[in-house]
């Protein structure tokens, strides 16, 4: 799968989801990627923006979309191919 494409499919699972949860419950979400797979789209939509990422109270990394306004691009456009 192409990275730009894993990043759209792990924003996605995130959007849908609509609350925070846990980096490995968010690879149970998306079964047809890995693990690292996840992780380099976590660490990618965490840089650009797109998302939050926590540490909990029992050191857990915890995820959430940002909720995407109307007038910006989405995800896809702005993944690196």
């Amino acid at each position: 799968m192409v990275f730009a494409a894993i990043i759209v499919r792990v924003h996605r699972a995130l959007e849908q989801l609509g609350t925070d949860c846990s980096m490995e419950e968010l690879v149970d979400l998306c079964p047809e990627l890995t693990w690292n797979q996840v992780f380099l789209a976590i660490d990618y939509l965490s840089r650009d923006g797109q998302i939050h990422v926590t540490l909990d109270g029992d050191r857990t990394y915890r995820v959430q979309a940002h909720h995407i306004g109307s007038g910006t691009t989405s995800p896809a456009t702005q993944a690196p191919l």
